[in-house]
């Protein structure tokens, strides 16, 4: 289903507005309406539509200034919050921020442009398109009896306990994949991988495959580039919830969903 650009046509039952990783919403916690997307255009970066899925997509300025009326709320909160939402969002998310990295032809160098038969993008001179890309990566709740393994990163602000985590290699399957990031990760060898779910994760453009995984043997030695540290938590002596996921991501999913198994 091709994605319909300028001039912009905001007719559709869903209006998504995005700043950053923050979705534009009315102090009344409502999507903008049609009027409302018409007035913001004057401060959008680009914007676009999709008729299969009935919504526009619009992308503020990083500097723009949230209207009266207006306030942010974190995507991430949708997840839990708006379920009904999430995947509008995330779709939104992800091609409005793609759309802004991928703007010209890597072989050629020409302007891409949105293709007339599917949601791609189109190089007139090379005639190849380019579609979404999706990074898959996966997350895994390894345990050890009662117990549960968790970790904090050590790059990027997110220093939260969560799940050993990392994406997928070319010519790995998923289950070697989580094998590879835990050994490489904690020295630890795992066994009983089991697939439990996915989240679609726009930050930019992440699928997290979510797994559960038994102990099966090595001793705990973190690497120190990726983790800040990486400990052995009881199910029923968790750290508080400011230092643990928030609710609707993978982790958080993993982690409270078998905390009582």
């Amino acid at each position: 289903m091709p994605i319909h650009t300028k001039p912009a046509n905001f007719i559709y039952k869903h209006n998504i507005a995005i700043k950053g990783t923050d979705l534009l919403l009315t102090t009344e916690g409502n999507l903008p309406t049609s009027k409302n997307m018409e007035s913001l255009c004057s401060i959008a970066l680009d914007w676009f539509s999709e008729d299969l899925y009935g919504y526009t997509a619009l992308l503020l300025k990083n500097d723009a200034e949230i209207p009266d009326n207006f306030t942010l709320c974190p995507i991430r909160r949708f997840f839990y919050e708006r379920k009904e939402l999430v995947f509008i969002a995330a779709r939104a998310k992800s091609l409005l921020s793609q759309r802004q990295m991928y703007r010209f032809c890597p072989t050629c160098g020409d302007r891409l442009l949105d293709d007339t038969t599917e949601s791609a993008l189109f190089c007139p001179t090379c005639k190849i398109k380019f579609f979404p890309r999706i990074e898959p990566a996966t997350i895994t709740l390894i345990s050890r009896g009662d117990e549960i393994l968790l970790a904090r990163g050590k790059r990027g602000p997110y220093k939260k306990f969560a799940c050993i985590s990392g994406f997928v290699e070319q010519g790995e399957t998923l289950e070697e994949c989580v094998a590879r990031e835990v050994k490489e990760e904690t020295n630890l060898d795992i066994k009983n991988i089991k697939y439990m779910g996915s989240t679609a994760w726009p930050f930019p453009d992440q699928l997290m495959l979510e797994f559960t995984a038994d102990y099966a043997g090595g001793e705990l030695k973190i690497q120190e580039d990726e983790l800040e540290e990486a400990r052995w938590f009881r199910r029923d002596q968790l750290p508080p919830p400011e230092d643990l996921p928030q609710p609707g991501s993978s982790a958080w999913n993993l982690i409270f969903g078998n905390a009582n198994k």
